[in-house]
């Protein structure tokens, strides 16, 4: 008689496993680095499209309130201002997205860099 045990998984059971053991690990240790360097990437352009977004409503709002002043209440002075910024501030949401991006892309490439470098040399 044999001293040792043998186990022998299917694949399907090696995955369930696998998934069981992954709920109880820390959350670092949660994601593989794919998950991870794909998290990264798509977080470039998210606080910047939120920033150049927020700012091209408010100036087209602004222009818009312009226009009211103009064409409503007949204020023009107040209205020929906020028609001016509104519609300088238009133009500056895509220069703003831009910039963010720039940014945010050379504060987190080295990161990037580190998980791609890991990943390929796999």
């Amino acid at each position: 008689m044999s001293s040792h045990f043998e186990y022998t998984y299917s694949a399907e059971v090696q995955s369930e496993i696998e998934a069981i053991r992954r709920k109880y690990l820390p959350p670092e240790e949660r994601e593989d680095k794919l998950a991870q360097l794909r998290k990264l990437d798509a977080s470039v352009g998210t606080r910047a499209l939120i920033a150049s977004m927020a700012l091209g409503i408010l100036s087209a709002l602004v222009f818009g309130a312009g226009m009211c002043c103009f064409l409503v209440w007949s204020l023009w002075a107040p209205g020929a201002l906020l028609c001016v910024v509104g519609v300088i501030g238009m133009p500056v949401a895509p220069w703003l997205y831009r910039k963010l991006v720039e940014k945010r892309k050379r504060e987190i490439a080295p990161e990037i860099l580190r998980l791609a470098g890991e990943l390929s040399r796999k």
